[in-house]
């Protein structure tokens, strides 16, 4: 078995993942507490979700799952939506739990993905401002797609200065079992309007005034454009109820 021991590189005193509390512990978490599947950058609806949570789990216990936001990210780029995927090692199946798949970097994936992020936002109003701390998880050669999207999360949760205390989960419990699952909600194929009580607010992006507004791209699109008003976005996004999503 894997043993997965989150490098220090992507956390801070105040931002730390506890993927190390016992068995016993977990027990003591409720099913109540939101569960997301671990996703590099993930799109805007996740940390939404995450936003509004104090405490969430992180699933270490699923399959990975091809073309799904485990691998898979979306940006907002001069010819329209660019979409981004993290290569991992031939041989991944569809049985292959996403706490075990390793990252192929034959390709250089890393380095080309950071300069097409360099050429999209250079011009956005805090991509210098956030650019170091972005460019790590990058530039870290990690081995496990799981560690490379937990750091990516802890990432932004830092440039945000958001407090989540997040959990890795010991074992798999399947839909059904948590109260807030937002799993398989938050997949490229569902819309985001599925999650009900989730408002689209709309935000200045680089190239909206080419194709208009486009939502629930990577978390990057918002905290580039945005900045520290990143969080005011995600609490309103939140902060109806009985709402469908926006369609103006």
């Amino acid at each position: 078995m894997v043993n997965h021991s989150l490098d220090c590189s992507y956390t801070s005193q105040n931002h730390e993942v506890n993927n190390n509390y016992s068995s016993e512990n977990e027990r003591h978490i409720s099913n109540s507490v939101p569960i997301f599947s671990a996703s590099f950058f993930p799109p805007i609806q996740y940390f939404a979700r995450l936003y509004a949570a104090k405490k969430i789990l992180i699933e270490a216990y699923e399959n990975y799952q091809k073309k799904s936001y485990h691998n898979r990210y979306m940006i907002y780029g001069a010819n329209g939506i660019i979409p981004l995927s993290v290569p991992v090692e031939k041989g991944v199946n569809a049985k292959q739990l996403i706490k075990d798949v390793r990252i192929a970097y034959c390709s250089h994936w890393n380095e080309n993905h950071w300069k097409t992020l360099e050429s999209t936002y250079s011009s956005s109003p805090y991509f210098l401002y956030y650019e170091d701390e972005i460019r790590k998880i990058f530039m870290h050669k990690h081995i496990f797609l799981f560690d490379l999207n937990i750091a990516s999360i802890v990432a932004v949760e830092k440039c945000l200065e958001i407090k989540t205390d997040i959990h890795l989960t010991k074992k798999y419990y399947p839909a059904g079992y948590y109260e807030n699952d937002f799993r398989d909600l938050i997949h490229p194929k569902r819309d985001n309007c599925d999650d009900k009580n989730l408002v689209e607010v709309k935000y200045h992006q680089v190239f909206g005034h080419k194709y208009g507004f486009v939502p629930n791209l990577s978390i990057l699109d918002l905290l580039f454009n945005k900045g520290p008003e990143t969080e005011l976005v995600l609490r309103a996004m939140t902060n109806y109820t009985n709402v469908l999503c926006a369609t103006q």
